[in-house]
């Protein structure tokens, strides 16, 4: 029977999280106190992830909803914005249509968890 709980438990609170915290990130000034370089691309189609800010913590509720927080130490990231796109690990672009947000490259998904 405990088993039963630890395993249901894990299922619904793992995912949980994994949205929750991933999209909380603190923008930084210098390249070295980042966790990820990201570039911010004008063309929707070089994107890695599509970006919808959020004015509150709440509402960063799953990939592409993006929360800024005012220090590092309430971010699950903290990023620098790189102007050269070579030097990125994940290109964005934000967007004013919630519709759009999402990856479009899967395989950078790891960055933000």
């Amino acid at each position: 029977m405990n088993k039963f709980i630890i395993i249901i438990i894990t299922f619904l609170i793992l995912p949980m999280q994994k949205n929750v915290f991933a999209q909380k990130v603190f923008s930084v000034q210098h390249e070295y106190q980042a966790d990820i370089k990201v570039y911010q691309t004008n063309d929707i189609n070089k994107a890695d992830l599509v970006v919808y800010k959020v004015n509150y913590e709440s509402k960063a509720t799953k990939d592409g909803l993006w929360y800024f927080t005012d220090y590092d130490y309430q971010a699950k990231k903290r990023i620098f914005f790189t102007n050269e796109i070579q030097r990125a690990d994940l290109t964005v672009f934000f967007t004013e249509n919630m519709k759009a947000i999402g990856w479009r490259k899967k395989s950078k998904q790891h960055l933000l968890y």
